[in-house]
């Protein structure tokens, strides 16, 4: 039986035309230093929702942004997932145990607590470590919101081949604000919800996997495009599976996800093993791990349409319930900077994608 939704926030009113600028693609490293700035000078509201959060070498400026906000009266919110410092060999230990990850994560809760922020971590330290997680990632400051990638909050995660997208639009982060508190609340009741489509505008929709077992709209929007589609580009950290791997089999295609070599020992067990079952190969050669996760879909006429964000489109995820966000976009001015970042950060060195551009 599917778990009760929590109540919902008030939605915030669709974003208009005038108020909306187009969203700027920003690397790993770029996305940091664009959100520790606007943070130093935040007025009203920060937030932050991520699966890592650690005070590292290339993080830690971010951290001291936050703190410093939280002083001067920001409303400064971060949540991050236990998925922070738990691994395979901590789910079991004893409950009270505190490894050297733990305890350098309770430092730095207790840090921005400390200065006045509100700080939650989500999830349980127990169980399957890969089961209801939250795996979404974004970023509020003020009204400009970061969100659409992976980029997690540790040195590894902001070195990783990745992105987010800067989105300079209130209702928007009214909208993420919204989802937040939804996530926050979803975590203290132990409760999914069902997932959720959200409008941003006509050409763009934002959605919501809301971490109940088996319901993903990210995950149901890619089938369907899927089913459409002439040509399709996907890149992500893995191998495509389910449904949507095999109708990506049955179509023109390019796939980029991490060869087994460059994952961790579980990840390169799950790679493999997916590649065995779907006999799908990656195009991707270079030597830093693939992080980012977008597909694009081209039509019959050459329309485009594509998914950005947070899934990592297999179907293990949804088995397992994971929350997740997403954009969905027909809007050519955000696609081909998505397209722009594959040739920059993903395809071999001169090679062009099959995605016609704009």
């Amino acid at each position: 039986m599917a778990p009760t939704a929590p109540a919902a926030p008030a939605a915030a009113p669709p974003a208009t035309a005038s108020a909306v600028v187009t969203p700027r693609l920003l690397t790993g490293s770029e996305y940091l230093a664009d959100a520790v700035d606007r943070i130093a000078t935040a007025t009203r509201r920060v937030l932050i929702t991520t699966l890592t959060l650690a005070d590292d070498d290339k993080t830690g400026p971010l951290i001291a942004a936050l703190e410093a906000a939280a002083r001067r009266g920001v409303d400064v919110r971060v949540a991050a997932d236990v998925f922070t410092y738990i691994d395979a060999a901590g789910t079991f230990l004893p409950r009270g145990h505190l490894t050297r990850r733990k305890r350098a994560s309770s430092a730095m809760a207790s840090r921005l607590a400390k200065a006045g922020a509100t700080f939650m971590w989500l999830g349980s330290e127990r169980g399957l470590i890969w089961r209801g997680r939250t795996h979404t990632k974004f970023c509020v400051v003020d009204d400009v919101a970061y969100a659409f990638g992976g980029v997690n909050l540790d040195d590894r995660g902001v070195s990783n081949v990745d992105f987010m997208l800067r989105c300079e639009d209130a209702s928007l982060a009214d909208m993420l604000d919204a989802v937040f508190a939804r996530i926050r609340e979803a975590s203290l009741l132990e409760q999914g919800h069902r997932s959720l489509s959200l409008r941003t505008g006509p050409r763009d929709e934002v959605l919501v996997d809301g971490g109940v077992p088996g319901d993903s709209i990210i995950y149901r929007r890619a089938v369907k495009y899927a089913k459409r589609a002439e040509h399709i580009l996907l890149v992500s950290q893995y191998c495509p599976t389910g449904e949507l791997g095999r109708l990506i089999e049955a179509r023109d295609h390019e796939l980029f996800f991490n060869p087994p070599r460059l994952a961790s020992p579980a990840n390169r067990v799950l790679i493999s093993s997916s590649m065995a079952v779907t006999g799908h190969r990656t195009a991707y050669r270079r030597d830093t791990y693939l992080h980012a996760k977008f597909m694009v879909f081209t039509l019959p006429g050459g329309r485009r349409v594509s998914l950005t964000g947070s899934h990592n489109f297999v179907a293990g995820g949804v088995r397992l319930g994971t929350r997740e966000i997403a954009l969905l976009t027909h809007r050519g001015e955000v696609i081909d900077q998505l397209i722009d970042f594959h040739r920059r950060e993903v395809a071999p060195q001169g090679a062009n994608s099959g995605v016609p551009a704009r």
